[in-house]
C-alpha cells in the first residue's frame, strides 16, 4: 500500500465562492501513481468546505441562495440577534462557520485506474465560506496501489 500527500493551492473571493477543483484533484492523483485506490480531501480551515455537486451556474447559483436563505449572513429579525461567534471574536462571520460544519469539511473520493471516479455529472468543490478572500490550501491525501 501507499500513502502519497499533497496539496491544491487556490485563491478565493470568500461569500461561499464555490471553485471545481475535479482537474486538481486528477492531477494530485496523477502525481501520486497510484492506479486503484482513495483520495481524501480536507480542507485546514473552519471556514471552507468540500462536497461534490454538478458544477454549472445554475446550480452553483441554487448552492448559495440555498445557504443565504437557511444560514444568513444577517440574523433574521431580532429575537435572532447576532451569532454569538460575534462576540467572542467582535467579527462578521458566524454564518461562515455554521455554513462550513453543515457540509463539511472534507471528502473521500475512490480512485481507479489513476483517475477519480466520479459521476458523469458529479465534481469536487471546494466552498469558501469566509466573509472575505482567502488563499487556501487543501490537503490531499492519496492511499493505494
Amino acid at each position: 500500500m501507499t500513502v502519497h500527500t499533497d496539496t491544491i493551492s487556490i485563491k478565493t473571493r470568500g461569500n461561499s465562492e464555490a471553485v471545481n477543483i475535479s482537474s486538481e484533484l486528477a492531477e494530485c492523483i496523477r502525481r501520486s501513481e497510484i492506479t486503484d485506490g482513495i483520495a481524501h480531501i480536507f480542507c485546514a480551515g473552519s471556514t471552507g468546505s468540500l462536497t461534490t455537486t454538478e458544477f454549472e451556474p445554475g446550480c452553483v447559483r441554487d448552492l448559495k441562495e440555498f445557504l443565504d436563505r437557511n444560514i444568513p449572513p444577517t440574523p433574521p429579525g431580532p429575537a435572532w440577534g447576532e451569532y454569538f461567534h460575534h462576540e467572542t471574536w467582535h467579527d462578521d462571520n458566524g454564518h461562515s462557520h455554521l455554513r462550513a460544519s453543515m457540509i463539511g469539511p472534507d471528502i473521500t473520493v475512490p480512485v481507479r485506474n489513476g483517475v477519480p471516479r466520479l459521476g458523469t455529472w458529479q465534481q469536487v468543490v471546494f466552498i469558501d465560506h469566509d466573509t472575505r478572500s482567502r488563499n487556501r490550501e487543501l490537503l490531499v491525501t492519496v492511499i493505494g496501489e
